[in-house]
This record gives structure tokens, sequence and C-alpha cells, in this order.
């Protein structure tokens, strides 16, 4: 049995992507966790943009991140809009605070400025991928000698310990993760902490920044728990206490594949027209999590934000990769929209008349409509259904049949049908309802409207007819 975990204090926690494309489901996910364990725990939820690598930066990226955040409802408490006492919250802007760090570790013999050519790092690599066995540590230390001397150019790099320390995770529990040496032909870890464009490595601004932050939990992808040993060791170097680490499973598809674009990976703002943020959110909690319940109790797995946090728990959290199923968030959609409160209700409204430009009150037809849908694009099916838009393209004896419906004054649909024949009066109800020759079969459309709103439209519709 795993012990219990989580904690029983405000925590603090980040979300710090690369500005370097659109926001995917991992992402959130990964976001998502961090904000659920800061709310729950009444703590902070803090927003980091990692920009150092400035040639792999797009454009539009930092506000895709933005957005996205917005859209799902996961509002940081601290960001590089926000602001708040530990900024700057671009890293970017943060590159005095790395340079100092990183003269500090220089002083104290554990980092070295580092002069070699790119041709002889190359060179290293490509023999030490030749040694049997290869390794990926490279570095012969040929610069450790001046540790002091930044004539040799603006790399600093990390004087690695010879073994790395374990590092505990919350989910996997205590790890020693050792890089492979050839005793043959010894190198050496030492990473590069300072770039030669004076910004940092992603390994040292991250350990730095959570530091300054106060960063308690940092919850991320499992493809960098071979990259903690690294974070921990730079921990033990300032003498600073490290966060506790958890390290959430892959995404993949059905198939047991890492998620891509062909898999469904979309950029989170792409679902906007499908899918309510709330649906999304409760299909993306679910991905690695569920709640506590007794062996063998059923539970609903249909939960809003605010009860994901109330209900959230570093304790339950899995270990093993989290299939990717379209189909589960259509079904989640659709209980989300039978389950929308008054203020969701008006948002969804707005949205709907903006998008299809409709004019007039929409709430009354898309009450009758969400019965019917999964996907928030379906309602394109039934907006001829808010106001028709009449054509001169009439069907034959199409105001004879309507003032024979009128005539009958019952307007249910086996009545109708007595009055005239089949044909006729489907192709005439239909063009008194939405003015179109197709779309929805015409019992669902009486079914939907009701008598006093077919009443008026066959009603507009001969009158329509009448002034052709």
């Amino acid at each position: 049995m795993r012990m219990r975990v989580h904690p029983t204090f405000p925590v603090r926690t980040r979300f710090a992507p690369s500005p370097t494309g659109v926001i995917h489901l991992g992402s959130i996910r990964t976001a998502l966790y961090n904000y659920l364990l800061a709310k729950n725990t009444g703590g902070s939820f803090i927003l980091r943009i990692e920009d150092t690598d400035q040639k792999r930066k797009i454009k539009g990226s930092e506000e895709n991140i933005y957005q996205s955040l917005k859209w799902c409802g996961l509002i940081p408490d601290e960001s590089p809009m926000i602001g708040g006492p530990y900024g700057p919250y671009k890293q970017s802007e943060r590159k005095d605070i790395y340079k100092k760090y990183a003269e500090i570790l220089v002083d104290k013999g554990l980092a070295y400025y580092c002069g070699c050519s790119k041709d002889r790092l190359n060179d290293l690599r490509q023999s030490a991928m030749k040694l049997k066995p290869p390794t990926t540590v490279t570095y012969d230390r040929k610069c450790f000698d001046k540790p002091s001397d930044k004539s040799l150019g603006g790399i600093i790099r990390f004087k690695s310990p010879v073994t790395y320390p374990s590092i505990t995770d919350l989910i996997h529990g205590t790890k020693n993760i050792q890089p492979q040496y050839n005793v043959d032909d010894r190198r050496y870890d030492d990473f590069v902490i300072m770039k030669s464009d004076g910004l940092p490595t992603y390994h040292f601004a991250n350990v730095v920044d959570d530091h300054l932050m106060k960063i308690t939990h940092v919850i991320r992808g499992e493809e960098w728990l071979s990259s903690t040993p690294k974070h921990v060791a730079l921990y033990e170097a300032f003498g600073w206490e490290p966060p506790q680490f958890v390290h959430i499973p892959l995404l993949t598809s059905l198939s047991d594949k890492k998620l891509s674009k062909r898999d469904g990976d979309d950029g989170i703002l792409s679902l906007r027209d499908t899918y309510l943020p709330s649906a999304l959110i409760n299909f993306i909690a679910l991905f690695g999590w569920a709640p506590a319940r007794d062996s063998g109790q059923s539970f609903d797995e249909t939960m809003d934000l605010n009860t994901l946090i109330e209900r959230f728990s570093l304790d339950h959290l899995t270990r093993g990769n989290a299939k990717v199923s379209k189909d589960k968030l259509g079904y989640f959609n659709k209980r989300h929209l039978q389950s929308l409160d008054d203020k969701e209700f008006t948002k969804l409204c707005e949205d709907v008349k903006s998008k299809y430009s409709l004019q007039g009150e929409v709430g009354d037809f898309l009450k009758k409509i969400l019965p019917h849908i999964t996907t928030l694009d379906e309602i394109s099916n039934y907006t001829h259904l808010f106001k028709p838009i009449y054509t001169s393209d009439v069907p034959e004896n199409c105001r004879e049949v309507l003032l024979k419906i009128l005539n009958d004054e019952k307007f249910g649909l086996d009545d109708m049908l007595k009055i005239s024949s089949k044909k006729d009066v489907f192709k005439s109800l239909r063009y008194a309802l939405t003015g179109l020759p197709k779309g929805l079969k015409v019992p669902e459309i009486v079914d939907l409207l009701g008598p006093q709103e077919i009443e008026k439209r066959i009603n507009n519709a001969i009158h329509y007819i009448d002034n052709l």
C-alpha cells in the first residue's frame, strides 16, 4: 500500500511552459494538476514563462498560453500578466538573477567557465558514442583547471558529483538514476548552466526559479524524471531544500503510442467550438487520477472544476500511462451541457448568437436543442430553428396545405397528416417552420417547436407567400 503523500498545508505550485507552440492536452493536464493541488490546500498557483531558448520561441505562443489557461478556468495567482512578490515571471527578464547564482557556484568551485569550441565538443560527443559501452557523458573537464577564468567565454558548466544523489518522487518512490560511464575513458556529466548568450539552460533556471519563488511541489511529465538528479544536485550545491517532485504518466493513444496530433492531441483553443471547457477539464483530470472511493463502489465521473478541487488528492494519482479516447470527451460534454448553471447557459446563449449572427432571445430554443446534441458544433444543425429565412422557392400547394393545418387548430403531426398527403404536409411544414428544403426530420422539428411557435411560423409563412 502506498503511503499518503497529499500535503496538509498550503502549497505553492507552478506551471512553467515554454512559448514554443500551442498548448496541448498534456500541458493542460500538467497545469490542471498543479492548479488543483494548490486550490485544494488553500495555496497558490503560479504561471512562469520559460523563454530562455529564444531560437525556439514562436510568435503568438505566449498569448496562446494565457488564453488557454483562461478558457479552461485555470487562473494563476501570480504570473507575468498579474505580477506577484517573486517576479519577474518570465525567465528572459531574470538574466541578472541567474548570473548572480551561477557566479556563486563558480566562487564555491562547483561551476566553471568553459571555452571549448563547438567542433571540439562535437568530437567529444562522437568519440563517446564509439566507446564500448557508449556513453552520453561526454565532457573531459579540459576547462576545469581554470574555474574562474572568464576569458574562456560566457559558458558556465556545473561540476557534477561523481555520484548523483538519489531522488524521491511522490508517485514513483525513491530512485537512484545514474548516467552510464565508460571506466576506460572517464568523462564527466558537467552540463552547461549558463549559455554564451547570457541566458541560463533549462536545468539551472528551473532550480533557481523554483527556489526563489518558494515552490513546494513540482508536478510535471514523467519525461523529466531522468533530469531530476541534476536538479537535486544543484539544490544540494546551493544548500537548498528541493521541492517535492511528482512525475505524472505519459498520455498515449489507444494503441499505447505517445499522443500526437494524429491521435487527437489538438491545441486546446482549437476545441473551443466543439466542447465546453468544463467538459474538457473533467476529461483531462482523469488522465492519471481518480477520486477516492470505497472498494467496489461506483462514482459519478462527471465533475465540474469546483468538485475536482474538492476531491483532488496526490494519494490517488496513478503510475501507468493514460490512454486518451475522444469518445469519453463527447460523453462528458453531453453531461455538462445538460447541467449548465444559469451563468454558463447565459454565456452559451451569447456565444451562439454571436457565432450564428442570431437576433433576439435564443434561450428557449437552445434549452430544447441541448438534449439532442453531444458537441457544440452540432448546434449548427439546428440554427434554422431559431429564425426561419423564407425564399421564393415555395413548395407546390404550400399555402393551401398551411391554411388547412391552421384551420385544424391542433398542430399535432398525426392530425396534420389527416388533412393532406404526407408528402405535401412535410414539404409545406418544413418550409414554414425552417425556410429550408432540407434538414432535421419534420417530426423532430414539430416536437422541438411546440404548438404556439408552429402556429406563429405558419402564419408568417403564409404572409410571406401572399406578398411574393
